[in-house]
């Protein structure tokens, strides 16, 4: 364990900022548990009231709960970030996305099914190229199916994962024990 003077603290219930105590509590609730990318956020109430908040309107989107989870996976395998990548592995597969669909992602892989994999690659290039995507880029995933209002939701879905996944770089946020089988290291 690194006891750098730099190192954040993973708050729960019992010691964090009482602003946060409220957000904890209802991801306890929906969770059945608090993960430590929580408990790092919950230092900044502000932050953690933000993730939130953005979580529950990428919910709300158009897209498909396969389809949300494919966008997070990917981002966050975009980002770097090992511990979101873990975590939002675990999600994916509690929401019927198939284990081969998740490792493909996981390992920058194209998807068998088309429409998918050009949600996936629209997303990794969203997030690779700060949102300066091409005009072409933008075609082809009008003419996948997906609409400007897709789109868009991928921008909130990119700010929403940039929460956690930057927090988690900055914060080297330890993995979840229920997370360690889903352990992730960017190779590409």
């Amino acid at each position: 364990m690194n006891t750098h003077m730099h190192e954040f603290k993973v708050h729960d219930l019992t010691n964090a900022p009482a602003e946060s105590r409220a957000e904890l509590e209802n991801i306890k609730q929906h969770q059945g548990n608090i993960h430590n990318v929580f408990g790092v956020m919950a230092e900044s109430p502000w932050l953690l009231k933000g993730y939130v908040a953005l979580k529950n309107m990428f919910e709300k989107t158009t897209f498909n709960k396969q389809e949300r989870k494919i966008v997070l996976l990917t981002a966050s395998r975009e980002n770097g970030s090992a511990y979101s990548t873990a975590a939002q592995s675990a999600a994916a597969e509690k929401h019927e996305v198939t284990a081969d669909v998740i490792e493909a992602i996981r390992a920058g892989k194209h998807l068998g099914d088309k429409k998918l994999e050009t949600l996936r690659s629209f997303t990794a290039k969203v997030i690779n190229s700060r949102g300066q995507v091409s005009d072409s880029d933008i075609k082809s995933f009008l003419d996948a199916g997906y609409t400007r209002a897709n789109i868009l939701e991928i921008v909130l879905a990119a700010g929403m994962v940039t929460l956690t996944n930057y927090t988690n770089l900055i914060a080297k946020t330890p993995l979840d024990k229920q997370l360690e089988a889903k352990m992730w290291k960017k190779v590409s």
